[in-house]
């Protein structure tokens, strides 16, 4: 089997559940939408889910993917082009921007956008005064703003692209302030020998914490729970 076709209530959990299909990661794939999830409240929700052909690319071999932990090194690739994703000459990340300054409009913001465009992604910075509103507590904010933002950009693309929302270096600041918390959780499982269940997290601060301590010589990690409930526990390695 070298194609499926997969739904679920965004393109990105019908891609994933592609991916686990085939067996196989999303750079060793090419991305097709077919259908947009359906417009309801403020044009962005509905009932119809989003639908995707996912084709394997004859060239590459897979491995079944490490849940979680998967990490995808890509080299020499040429960076992101708006013009390879327009559709009905509308530049799609543009299209994602202007819903953000809208958004920052509708709530008494005035911020600035820098659409950058990488080897396998798209980062929109978010520059501005009182920016906290639009990150919110722990960055839930930001992160549905994300989640929007993704959709509009998706509807003026026939190929499948993600963008990652960004304001004043919060993701990074995020990430260290993840990566501290899980070193401080091991160093506790290791005296304890007990196991530690973390918070309920988005799956991007969980692979934080799997990668932070996917080397680690005395603790493991795993993830249980259903989302949005789905968490991070820590929990003793067994010497072989």
């Amino acid at each position: 089997m070298n194609k499926v076709v997969t739904s679920g209530k965004t393109i990105e959990d019908a891609v994933r559940q592609g991916l686990a299909k085939l067996g196989t990661t999303e750079n060793q794939v090419a991305v097709k939408v077919l259908e947009q999830p359906s417009r309801g409240f403020l044009g962005l929700f509905g009932v119809k889910e989003a639908k995707v052909e996912i084709t394997l690319l004859t060239d590459t071999t897979t491995e079944p993917p490490k849940v979680e932990t998967t990490h995808v090194e890509i080299i020499e690739q040429p960076a992101l082009s708006s013009e390879e994703f327009q559709h009905e000459g509308k530049d799609p990340f543009q299209e994602a921007a202007s819903f953000i300054s809208d958004v920052g409009e509708s709530m008494g913001l005035q911020v600035e956008i820098e659409i950058v465009h990488r080897k396998d992604s798209t980062i929109l910075n978010i520059s501005g005064s009182d920016l906290g509103l639009l990150i919110g507590r722990r960055g839930q904010t930001l992160d549905a703003l994300q989640y929007l933002a993704n959709i509009v950009a998706n509807r003026y693309s026939d190929s499948f692209i993600r963008l990652v929302l960004d304001a004043e270096n919060f993701r990074e600041r995020r990430k260290k302030t993840l990566e501290e918390l899980a070193l401080r959780l091991a160093g506790k499982v290791v005296r304890t020998q007990k196991e530690v269940s973390l918070e309920p997290m988005a799956p991007q601060e969980r692979k934080v914490i799997h990668a932070k301590l996917q080397d680690h010589p005395e603790v493991k990690t795993y993830s249980k729970g259903e989302e949005p409930n789905r968490r991070v526990v820590i929990t003793v390695r067994q010497s072989k």
